[in-house]
């Protein structure tokens, strides 16, 4: 892949972080906010379809309710969400509004995406609002939900929206040019591709200091491992810069492109993969290992050597090689009590349908 291909992409997600959406006191940058939106409403007249992911809403909270940075406490982050997210939402109305473009707002939890028959329906639902012209506008229900606050991040949420639909392309625009090799040394340097996440990669990414967002450029790089592995290009690039989306889609180089796998996995396969929580950790030996990753097998009882947590069957559970590296998701055919007692017939415990090489 090479960014020349970037050119016929036609259904892009769009994530905008805390950092480029509020100023230096917490609050909306209205004048950002409008070249941002200008950039994405020039997009959607030449027949793109574009979903944006929007942080902010506990960013325009804080200020609002008086912090100074992001609280520590729940309460206080819903708190500030919930007063937030309004106005966030009003202000996107009003900009995308003087395009002549209608938006529409979509309140997610990991729980709706990880719910079968509720990851259809948002699927179905924002398909359907793509399809009349309306630009989605998707945040996490920061409100009411617990896990996501306390432990995820907006940029997951975009690689998840992006392997639902599924996307041709994922933005994360950010306050940084890109994936920055050597940070902070006279040898920095933007690394323009990258065609492996690998741990070197994962290593050089660093945290955030901003009092408003989490996450930082971690975060992003493992965003990037969700949608490439679901074969769909990644690009983190400046949301500072008035052209940038359209530079990006003319195959310029600009910010760093993570290049997609050039199989993409099924939406079954996403599914199992991205939108659960495992329950617990199958560990097998290196024959099995192989095995599953080279000739496409399913996993059977001799190639198990040790089980953990408590799952029910039908339940999603990592793979892991004797060393704890996981390699694997899968949909386990046995219960745990079972699995750890050993006492099995000569079946899969996980089939090979339901079993997904990371």
């Amino acid at each position: 892949m090479s960014r020349e291909s970037l050119k016929n992409i036609s259904r892009i997600v769009v994530k905008l972080g805390t950092g480029v959406l509020t100023d230096a006191k917490k609050r909306p940058d209205l004048a950002q906010m409008k070249q941002l939106v200008s950039q994405m409403a020039a997009l959607r007249k030449e027949g793109k379809e574009v979903v944006l992911v929007t942080s902010g809403a506990v960013g325009a909270g804080m200020g609002v309710l008086g912090f100074d940075k992001r609280p520590a406490e729940l309460a206080e982050q819903q708190a500030c969400a919930a007063v937030g997210q309004s106005r966030l939402m009003a202000t996107y109305e009003q900009l995308f509004g003087e395009f002549g473009i209608a938006v529409a707002q979509v309140l997610l939890t990991h729980d709706d995406l990880q719910h079968h028959d509720r990851h259809l329906n948002a699927r179905n639902t924002l398909v359907t609002l793509l399809k009349h012209g309306v630009i989605p506008i998707i945040n996490e229900n920061d409100a009411v939900s617990f896990t996501e606050l306390k432990f995820g991040d907006n940029d997951k949420l975009s690689a998840l929206v992006a392997a639902l639909l599924p996307a041709d392309l994922l933005v994360i625009l950010t306050t940084v040019d890109g994936v920055i090799e050597n940070f902070g040394t006279p040898g920095a340097k933007i690394i323009s591709v990258i065609e492996k996440i690998d741990s070197a990669l994962e290593k050089q990414a660093g945290g955030t200091t901003s009092v408003t967002a989490i996450g930082g450029m971690t975060s992003k790089v493992q965003a990037a491992k969700i949608a490439v592995r679901s074969g769909i290009p990644v690009v983190i690039a400046p949301g500072g810069k008035q052209t940038v989306l359209s530079e990006i889609l003319r195959g310029e180089d600009q910010g760093t492109l993570f290049v997609a796998r050039k199989i993409r996995l099924s939406s079954r396969k996403r599914w199992i993969a991205f939108f659960h929580s495992p329950h617990g950790t199958l560990y097998v030996d290196d024959g099995c290992k192989q095995a599953l990753r080279e000739e496409g097998c399913s996993l059977l009882p001799p190639g198990l050597k040790k089980c953990e947590g408590h799952f029910s069957a039908g339940e999603v559970v990592r793979v892991c090689d004797l060393n704890g590296t996981e390699f694997a998701r899968g949909i386990s055919f046995f219960h745990s009590d079972s699995l750890k007692n050993g006492d099995l017939p000569r079946t899969e415990v996980i089939h090979r349908d339901n079993l997904v090489i990371l």
